[in-house]
């Protein structure tokens, strides 16, 4: 029994792009949009979420008082804002997945598709 692995297939055998091929595409307008669609997104969504998070900081160290008030039973809103920063965080990576999967995935893939000669 052989442990080798086959050769691969012609389906998957993809050319390599020269040097001056990737210098031409990252100066293509097509790439430039691609790039452009992700900044648009991730900037200010980054951000964004650095604000809230620096906030979140600067509340639990500056208004205690404010972070410490209890809103019900032992839940205070530190607590609940803690809770937020993970909900945040989860909200964001879903985002993004569902923005790459329909605006940046199917440019990116136009590219490589190209570039590797399926086109």
């Amino acid at each position: 029994m052989s442990t080798e692995a086959p050769p691969p297939s012609k389906e998957t055998e993809h050319r390599l792009p020269s040097t001056e091929e990737f210098v031409e595409v990252q100066s293509s307008a097509e790439f430039g949009d691609l790039r452009r669609s992700y900044r648009s997104f991730a900037f200010p969504l980054t951000v964004g979420f650095i604000a809230w998070y620096l906030l979140y900081v600067l509340l639990s160290n500056y208004a205690g008082g404010f972070m410490g008030t209890k809103l019900f039973g032992n839940i205070n809103v530190a607590f609940v804002f803690g809770i937020a920063q993970f909900v945040t965080t989860f909200l964001i990576a879903w985002w993004y997945s569902r923005h790459a999967a329909a605006k940046l995935d199917p440019k990116a893939e136009a590219i490589k598709t190209r570039m590797e000669g399926g086109a």
